[in-house]
């Protein structure tokens, strides 16, 4: 599988001249025209306009000519400086582009910067996500029960089909990012009450916000590690809870509310 490019750049000359701005310039080139060229460009002929209207002012030499009527029925050209600057931005353009390609191959060479940006783009629609190391592994006949430690010592369990189990690779010592749905959490109050629950996972903290929005309320919890769990419970109930920024608090949740994503290490990917 290609790696992505983790580091991104945009080429930017004196503040203005841009992508864009170089597209417009080499569409003139090729179609002679204004319209045509905001077309290519992806811009409005009214925008077009402006830019270069603005580029000729504020460059020491015009870059784009216009001309109307003629033998030739007008259009629009690059100067001599215009297409002196067109050269430049393409060969900036190439630079540019290999010390990119530089540094991402310095970035993926190197695995532990890798396991930290691999980290930053799994796209999930669970609102939460911890990441953690596998500590220990129960299989079973059907279901595999998985231990991940998180980073500040706590541990959650989760429930994996065999298959899935099987698929993902997972491994004592492998690292594994929690996923879990912010309504699959129940809260509990500084109280307690625990001993009457058969949900696996608890998670104990402190409130840190609550947000309303009339009928449910998003409560979120900050671990000792500093990391940061929500859940969505009834706003009656956090109300009951007396549940308040600075109380403490833990998340409860079932071992199969709880989703594995394996982090695969940089040479296995």
């Amino acid at each position: 599988m290609p790696e992505p490019p983790w580091l991104e750049g945009e080429l930017r000359l004196a503040g203005i001249l841009d992508k864009r701005m170089i597209s417009l310039l080499r569409a003139i080139e090729q179609s002679g025209s204004i319209n045509q060229a905001a077309k290519q460009a992806g811009l409005s002929y009214k925008g077009a306009w402006q830019m270069i209207e603005r580029a000729n002012n504020l460059a020491p030499k015009v870059l784009i000519a216009t001309a109307t009527g003629g033998s030739k029925g007008g259009g629009t050209t690059l100067t001599a400086a215009g297409l002196s600057l067109l050269k430049l931005f393409t060969r900036l353009e190439d630079q540019h582009r290999a010390l990119l390609q530089q540094l991402n191959q310095s970035l993926i060479d190197d695995p532990d910067v890798m396991l930290l940006l691999k980290r930053q783009v799994i796209k999930t629609s669970a609102r939460n996500q911890l990441f953690g190391t596998i500590a220990r592994i129960n299989s079973g006949s059907v279901n595999a029960e998985v231990f991940v430690s998180l980073k500040g010592g706590e541990q959650v369990v989760a429930s994996v089909p065999l298959t899935t189990f099987v698929n993902l690779k997972l491994k004592i010592g492998g690292d594994a990012v929690v996923l879990v749905n912010a309504p699959d959490i129940l809260v509990l109050g500084d109280d307690g009450g625990l001993s009457g629950l058969s949900a696996r996972n608890r998670l104990a903290g402190r409130v840190i916000r609550i947000h309303f929005d009339g009928v449910d309320s998003e409560v979120i919890i900050q671990l000792p590690s500093g990391e940061t769990i929500a859940a969505t419970i009834t706003q009656v109930s956090a109300e009951a809870l007396a549940l308040k920024p600075g109380v403490n608090a833990t998340a409860v949740f079932k071992s199969n509310a709880v989703i594995l994503a394996a982090v695969m290490p940089a040479d296995e990917c």
